[in-house]
């Protein structure tokens, strides 16, 4: 198994910590990993993507161009990965603010409504937490097990008290991805 994935999006949506977050968890469970983040000198409000491979065997380059999943958070993310989904790929784009949807009809299109869905959850830094639920429903990459063992990991302690909190918004996403998609 290997997965490459890029997700991408405004800085402080939490995409460097979505992709963080996944690389450990793929680390607690054995698997070989790669996380690559790139942002631009203007952080929170600046555009901010990370690409990361999970995989059974050892990843020989962090470098692509071509994914098996690109998760986009906005408008410009969307724009610009579309066309990077490799085909028979996955796209998972956050609907809520998008205006233009994606036109390509060779991958699988997943819409989730996350930051409607975060602010029914009262916190809006769980928006990324339901797409990376959604994510893991699709792929099977790693386990919500080992998703909350990376987040005890990659959290701050202080933050300790919110890791309920994330398991819901995980499995939220998880049902989203379930839902049929509209027309």
């Amino acid at each position: 198994m290997k997965h490459e994935l890029l997700v991408a999006g405004f800085g402080g949506q939490g995409v460097l910590s979505m992709g963080m977050t996944l690389a450990y968890a793929g680390m607690v469970e054995g698997k070989q990993i790669s996380w690559m983040p790139s942002y631009g000198p203007e952080m929170r409000g600046g555009t901010a993507n990370c690409i990361v491979i999970v995989a059974d065997a050892k990843v020989s380059s962090p470098i692509l161009t071509m994914f098996d999943t690109v998760i986009a958070l906005n408008q410009p993310s969307l724009d610009k990965f579309e066309h990077a989904v490799k085909p028979g790929g996955l796209l998972i784009f956050e609907s809520t603010n998008m205006i233009t949807a994606p036109t390509r009809t060779d991958i699988t299109l997943l819409p989730v409504a996350a930051a409607l869905e975060a602010a029914k959850l009262k916190n809006a830094r769980t928006m990324n937490m339901i797409v990376l639920g959604a994510f893991l429903d699709r792929t099977h990459v790693v386990e919500i097990s080992g998703v909350m063992e990376a987040l005890k990991k990659v959290l701050p302690e202080r933050y300790h008290n919110l890791l309920p909190l994330n398991e819901q918004a995980l499995r939220r996403g998880m049902e989203l991805s379930r839902r049929p998609v509209p027309a």
